[in-house]
């Protein structure tokens, strides 16, 4: 897909928690391209004098009908902090959208379940709206540590039925997403994305049960076009690949976890 290096401008940025942000930018200059779910953009960091490299971040939704694009910033350092801390009306930098996303299925029949925990909840919102447009019963499974870590519950409740698990039992099932009732329907495939662990755990929870799934890594990322070599990745079909180009969704099959 064609790549773009484009301002954009901050039409608001809600403090979902203190160490969560939801920019909602729209383009200075003409109309979003199409954009796939699971891609993420590198922004630009200004403002920061110790920030020099962009920032890899999900695609959190777009809105083609405000013409917007919409990033959930999770508080991690000088970087993220400059993001979420600014203004309305502030100018983004922003290379995109990079990588591949997740995979859309032919078959609208088949049972699929959208898992993330904490801020890898991101990607899958907007993946479920181009699931739920293409008629694919869509349902998501949401992890946190509580209630207040659970991110964008109203819009995820708009576009398909929410399961959720909280560590400390706040809200949904007590436990982990691996350990939650809904594991025990029949699933055909399984989109995942959050802290490593969990995702390890979620693979190992498929491949036990012959379910097919997807996962979207979160390696370190400083150049986004396979340059730097940061963020490779060890795979079963092509040896160590660069996550920001071959990913970040990659099918478990090829990892080797």
């Amino acid at each position: 897909m064609k790549k773009y290096i484009s301002d954009f401008i901050i039409v608001s940025n809600e403090r979902l928690h203190a160490n969560y942000g939801l920019l909602k930018l729209k383009p200075a200059e003409g109309l979003l391209p199409e954009i796939l779910p699971g891609q993420f953009c590198q922004v630009e960091i200004k403002n920061s004098k110790n920030t020099f490299l962009r920032r890899p971040i999900s695609v959190n939704y777009v809105d083609y009908e405000a013409n917007q694009l919409w990033l959930l910033v999770r508080k991690a350092g000088a970087g993220t902090s400059a993001l979420i801390d600014a203004s309305e009306g502030d100018k983004v930098n922003l290379v995109y959208p990079m990588g591949n996303g997740f995979s859309v299925p032919v078959d609208k029949s088949r049972r699929l379940l959208l898992i993330g925990g904490g801020v890898g909840v991101a990607p899958l919102l907007y993946f479920g709206e181009v699931l739920k447009n293409a008629g694919v019963d869509v349902n998501f499974l949401l992890g946190a540590r509580s209630k207040d870590d659970l991110l964008e519950l109203g819009e995820f409740y708009k576009r398909g039925n929410v399961y959720l698990s909280t560590e400390d039992g706040s809200e949904g099932e007590k436990g982990f997403v691996t350990t939650h009732s809904v594991l025990s329907e029949k699933w055909d495939s399984i989109s995942c994305c959050g802290p490593m662990p969990m995702m390890k755990a979620v693979a190992r929870y498929a491949v036990e049960n012959g379910i097919d799934c997807e996962v979207s890594l979160e390696n370190v990322m400083a150049c986004g076009v396979g340059a730097c070599l940061c963020c490779v990745e060890d795979t079963a079909d092509h040896g160590n690949v660069c996550v920001c180009k071959e990913g970040p969704v990659f099918n478990i099959k090829r990892l080797k976890w």
